[in-house]
């Protein structure tokens, strides 16, 4: 095991030094079977070294799978397994209070899924707990480190749109359609907190964000369209409180207005459609699937006299340390566990960790006060870890 550093209570560790991991939720068919630990394969500076799920039976085929060294059958013993620095915490919301309480309480590094709580009252909650502890911590969204969003960011940056005048994402949740089975009859439960609101439009909305910056005002409406879903084990029907339409209108911080209308379940037109229009130029990101944070996207430009946009491709240098052969849901989330390295080693901030994950969840609040109201909602604030 590495050798560890607590500098003002926080840990740090070497740079070339591996970096153990413990996931809480690695069953070999959900979540972190497709992201993490396909993404932790891919890198040096990592080892995967322990997996939890609710039954020992399953937590030692996925370690078998995985190739951990250690399998339990609870969080607690993951969490007290010397040789596992970083806890990752891929389960259902309902329970991440619980267990990321633990690993905080432990002094261990905690990478959550998002969202970080059930709630605002939560999520503010468990970030007052970690700085508490003193504990590094990371959150899962990883839209912003796919290449063809930074990428984007930059030729913002750079002018190649000139002045941005607009942006306008249409979306597809592909989960809060018309059927679902009763292992996913839990996203329909608007109480749970993992909606098309807090899942796919605030992945969606943290591109948006990283690229352009964050709202000054905005205005919204959650719509229940569907008010029931059919179950495909049986054909009977749930009833549906969570919302599946998301239509959010307001302001950046640049003056620049921007719209994202997100729908439940797939469309049989585009899935993802992001527009970023501007006074010389226009982006356009596109992809099949209309969760941007997973989907493999395609980025489009044209400036000047251009008669359509074309193609732009990535340059390789936004692929340095996750090469271009990983593909899938996996690839942003190295990305994301790449820079957390550097994080860890240099002392910098740039993965969104729960102070900043809070951010995300008062623009929730404030997405839903103005729904519920009809009132524009005012915010304030950086919109990325470093305030970017």
């Amino acid at each position: 095991m590495e050798r560890r550093e607590i500098v003002e209570g926080v840990m740090t560790v070497e740079r070339d030094k591996t970096i153990g991991v413990g996931i809480v939720g690695g069953s070999t068919g959900g979540w972190a079977a497709l992201g993490h630990v396909p993404a932790l394969r891919a890198l040096p500076g990592y080892d995967l070294r322990a997996v939890s799920t609710s039954r020992q039976e399953s937590a030692e085929a996925a370690a078998k799978e995985f190739g951990a060294d250690a399998a339990y059958d609870n969080h607690a013993d993951l969490i007290a397994d010397p040789a596992v620095d970083l806890v990752v915490v891929a389960v259902k919301l309902a329970h991440h209070r619980e267990i990321i309480s633990a690993a905080l309480s432990a002094g261990k590094t905690v990478y959550s899924e998002w969202p970080l709580g059930v709630a605002l009252a939560e999520a503010g909650d468990l970030t007052a707990m970690a700085a508490h502890a003193g504990v590094r911590t990371a959150v899962g969204l990883q839209a912003r480190f796919a290449p063809e969003v930074r990428y984007a960011r930059d030729l913002v940056a750079q002018g190649y749109v000139g002045r941005v005048l607009g942006s306008t994402l249409v979306g597809s949740g592909v989960a809060w359609g018309p059927t679902t089975d009763r292992g996913n009859l839990y996203w329909y439960d608007d109480a749970n907190g993992a909606t098309t609101l807090t899942v796919p439009t605030v992945h969606a909305l943290e591109a948006v964000h990283h690229v352009l910056g964050g709202f000054a005002d905005l205005d919204a409406r959650l719509v229940r369209g569907r008010t029931e879903v059919t179950l495909s084990d049986d054909g009977s029907t749930a009833p549906v409180s969570a919302p599946d339409q998301v239509m959010i209108a307001g302001t950046l911080d640049s003056g620049a207005a921007a719209s994202i209308h997100y729908r439940g379940g797939a469309s049989r037109g585009d899935n993802l459609r992001w527009e970023i229009n501007g006074t010389e130029g226009d982006l356009v990101v596109t992809s099949a699937v209309g969760s941007l944070q997973v989907a493999p996207l395609l980025l489009e430009g044209g400036r000047g006299d251009d008669p359509r946009v074309a193609e732009l491709a990535v340059p390789d240098a936004y692929f340095a340390g996750v090469g271009r052969e990983l593909t899938g849901p996996a690839h942003n989330v190295a990305q994301l566990y790449a820079q957390l390295a550097r994080d860890l080693a240099d002392g910098t901030h740039e993965v969104p960790d729960f102070a900043y994950a809070l951010t995300r969840h008062r623009l929730v609040d404030a997405v839903e006060k103005a729904s519920a109201t009809g009132v524009r909602q005012s915010l304030a604030g950086p919109v990325g870890p470093e305030g970017d």
